[in-house]
C-alpha cells in the first residue's frame, strides 16, 4: 500500500496521467528522458575543463531538447533542473573544498537557470518555427546575462567559454561579448535537433486550434515541411561560416604596436600557510628570490599574485620597508603587488599596489567583493549564521583606477581585476573604456588546488582580452599564470620542468604588443545580450510564444463554440409528435 501511495503521490503526477497508455510505460518513457538529460549533462561537463573537450560543446544539448520534445511544462521544468544540478555539481565541485554548505547552495540555485530554460522551452511556441530556431538561443542567451548580474552575478563557466580553444569561433566576441559565442552553440544545438526529428511538431489536445493554424498557414507550413532538412542546416551553417570567417579575418590581421616586457611571480604559496604567522619570512624570501630573478630579463614591470603581501603593507613599517626595498633593487621595472590594505576606520580593501623605485606610487581597491567570501551580503539575513565569522569583512572600492607606467617607452596604462573580477565582461570593459591598454588579472587559485578552477577561470580571461582587443597579464599564486595576446591566444604560461602549471613555483617574462583597438564591444557593452532579453520578452508576451499560445486557444475554443451554437439554430426544429388519439 505505501509504494502504491507512494507512486501516486509523486510519478504519475510527473509522468501526467492520461499521456500514456499504462504505468509500464510510463516509467519507460521518463527513465529514457532522465537518461537523456544526464547524457546532456556529462556532455556539457566534458566541454569544459577537465578534460576540456570544446567541441562536445556544439551538440551536448541535443540529447536534453530530445528528453523536452512533447513534455509538459512542469517536468520540463523538473527535467532541466535535474541537468542543472549534475552540470553545475561537476563544473564547480571544487567549491566544496571551501564550504560543502556553500557549494550545496550554489549548486541548487545555479540549477534554477536550467530549469527556466526548459520551462520556457516547453511553451515557447505552439509549432517550432524559423524564429523560434532563433527564439531559443535568446532564450538561453537571457538566462545567461541575468545570472551574470542577479544576486551580484555570477558568469562562470558560460556557454561560450567552452569554446576558449578554439580561436576563429570566439574571435566574435569583441562585437557580441561571449554571449554571442554561447548564442551560436545553442543555435547550432537545435538546428541539430531539429533535423534529426523533421517531423516534430508540438501535440494541442484541441483540435479547432491546428484546424485554425492550418487555414492561416497552410501554404507555408507544406513548404517549409518539404524542405526542412535542408533548411534547418543550412540556417545555423550559415551563421557559422559568417562567424568562422570574421573569426579567421581578425587571426590574419598581424599585431602592431610598441613594445613592454611584463614579468609575473608565481609563488605557489599554500593557503594554510599564507596567514600564518610563522611564514611570514618565508612568503617574503621566496617572492624576493623569484622577482630578484625575473629582474635579470629586465622586464618594464613585475607582477605578484592578490594577497601576496603576508601584511597590511601601508600598515606595518616594517613590511612596507622590506617591500619598497625590494622596489628599488629591481629598478627600473615597476613592482605590483596585491596586498589586503586597511583604510580609515579600519576599513579593510582587497588592493593591488604600484611601487616604483621604492615607493608606492598608485592603489587600486577591489570593485567586486566575492559574497559569503569577502563579504556578507544582505546582513540583516544572514550575519547570524554560524558562518559569518568565517567570512573576511572587506569593503568595495569606488573608483575604476587606471596606472600609468610613466618610466616606460611607450608610456603605458593598465588596470587591475582581482580575484575573479575578469569573470565579468562588464567591470573589464569600464576599464578599458578608462585608458587601460592591458588588463592585469591578479588572483589566488590556491584555495582550489589541483582541481579543475584554475583553468576554468582562465576560459573568462582569454574571452576578456578577446572582447576588447587587449593584452590580459594573469598573476596567480599557484596556475595560471599566463599571458594572452588580444585575439585570445595563450602566449606562455609559468610552468615547471613537466610543463605543469599548477602548484608549481616560477616566474615568466614575456614581450606584449600594445594594440589600442577597442571594438564594438568595448563601445557598446552588452547590447547583444540586451537584443536576447527584449527579443525574448517581446515573443513571450506578443509573439507565437506561451501567452499567444493561450489567447489562440481561448480564440479557437471561443469559435468553436459560437460555431456550434450557429448550427444548433439552424438546424430544423423536429415538430412535436402527434400520436392519433384514442
Amino acid at each position: 500500500m505505501a509504494k502504491r501511495t507512494w507512486f501516486r503521490r509523486i510519478i504519475r503526477p510527473i509522468c501526467e496521467p492520461g499521456s500514456f497508455t499504462s504505468n509500464n510505460l510510463c516509467m519507460r518513457e521518463y527513465q529514457k528522458s532522465v537518461l537523456l538529460c544526464l547524457l546532456s549533462a556529462i556532455l556539457l561537463i566534458l566541454s569544459f575543463p577537465k578534460p576540456n573537450l570544446g567541441f562536445l560543446a556544439w551538440f551536448a544539448l541535443v540529447p536534453w531538447l530530445f528528453a523536452l520534445r512533447g513534455q509538459r511544462p512542469l517536468r520540463a521544468f523538473f527535467l532541466s533542473y535535474l541537468v542543472g544540478l549534475v552540470f553545475f555539481s561537476g563544473i564547480v565541485y571544487w567549491v566544496n573544498y571551501v564550504s560543502s554548505l556553500g557549494f550545496t547552495v550554489l549548486v541548487l540555485y545555479l540549477a534554477l537557470y536550467f530549469a527556466v530554460f526548459g520551462l520556457v522551452f516547453s511553451t515557447v511556441n505552439c509549432q517550432l518555427s524559423t524564429v523560434n530556431c532563433f527564439l531559443i538561443p535568446c532564450i538561453w542567451v537571457s538566462l545567461e546575462y541575468i545570472r551574470s548580474h542577479l544576486f551580484t552575478g555570477f558568469s562562470w563557466a558560460l556557454l561560450g567559454y567552452s569554446q576558449y580553444r578554439i580561436l576563429p569561433v570566439i574571435q566574435i566576441s569583441d562585437i557580441t561579448g561571449a554571449y554571442g559565442v554561447s548564442f551560436l552553440l545553442v543555435l547550432v544545438n537545435v538546428a541539430i535537433w531539429r533535423i534529426l526529428s523533421p517531423s516534430l511538431r508540438a501535440k494541442r489536445s484541441n483540435p479547432f486550434l491546428r484546424l485554425l493554424r492550418r487555414q492561416k498557414s497552410n501554404h507555408r507550413a507544406s513548404r517549409n515541411d518539404s524542405a526542412s532538412p535542408i533548411y534547418w542546416a543550412l540556417c545555423p551553417l550559415l551563421f557559422v561560416i559568417l562567424a568562422l570567417t570574421y573569426g579567421y579575418f581578425k587571426l590574419s590581421q598581424p599585431a602592431r604596436g610598441q613594445s613592454i616586457k611584463v614579468a609575473v611571480v608565481q609563488g605557489n604559496i599554500p593557503q594554510r600557510m599564507k596567514w600564518d604567522p610563522d611564514a611570514r619570512d618565508f612568503i617574503l624570501e621566496k617572492y624576493s628570490r623569484l622577482t630578484e630573478t625575473a629582474a635579470l630579463n629586465r622586464p618594464d614591470i613585475i607582477i605578484w599574485p592578490e594577497t601576496s603581501v603576508p601584511g597590511y603593507l601601508e600598515d606595518e613599517p616594517e613590511l612596507l620597508k622590506e617591500i619598497s626595498s625590494l622596489s628599488g633593487r629591481v629598478s627600473p621595472a615597476y613592482l605590483l603587488v596585491g596586498t589586503p590594505q586597511q583604510g580609515r576606520n579600519r576599513t579593510l580593501y582587497n588592493s593591488a599596489t604600484l611601487l616604483f623605485q621604492g615607493k608606492s606610487i598608485k592603489r587600486y581597491d577591489k570593485l567586486h567583493l566575492v559574497p559569503f567570501g569577502e563579504f556578507i551580503p544582505w546582513p540583516v539575513l544572514f550575519s547570524r549564521f554560524s558562518f559569518a565569522g568565517l567570512v573576511g569583512n572587506f569593503s568595495r572600492g569606488e573608483d575604476y583606477t587606471v596606472f600609468s607606467l610613466s618610466q616606460t617607452k611607450p608610456k603605458i596604462k593598465f588596470s587591475a581585476l582581482i580575484c575573479f573580477e575578469d569573470v565579468f565582461g562588464y567591470l573589464a570593459r569600464r576599464f578599458v573604456q578608462k585608458g587601460a591598454q592591458i588588463l592585469v588579472n591578479m588572483t589566488n587559485d590556491a584555495w582550489f588546488e589541483d582541481s579543475s578552477e584554475p583553468e576554468q577561470h582562465l576560459q573568462a580571461s582569454v574571452l576578456r582580452a578577446v572582447e576588447n582587443r587587449v593584452n590580459v597579464v594573469r598573476s596567480a599564486n599557484t596556475g595560471v599564470s599566463c599571458f594572452i595576446d588580444p585575439q585570445g591566444k595563450i602566449l606562455s604560461r609559468v610552468t615547471d620542468s613537466a610543463g605543469r602549471d599548477v602548484l608549481v613555483e616560477g616566474e615568466k617574462t614575456q614581450e606584449l604588443k600594445i594594440v589600442s583597438a577597442p571594438g564594438f564591444y568595448t563601445a557598446f557593452g552588452d547590447i547583444f545580450a540586451w537584443l536576447c532579453l527584449i527579443l525574448t520578452g517581446a515573443f513571450l508576451v506578443y509573439g507565437e510564444g506561451w501567452l499567444g499560445c493561450q489567447l489562440l486557444e481561448r480564440s479557437s475554443t471561443k469559435t468553436h463554440l459560437e460555431v456550434s451554437s450557429a448550427v444548433i439554430e439552424r438546424a430544423p426544429k423536429a415538430h412535436p409528435r402527434q400520436d392519433p388519439e384514442p
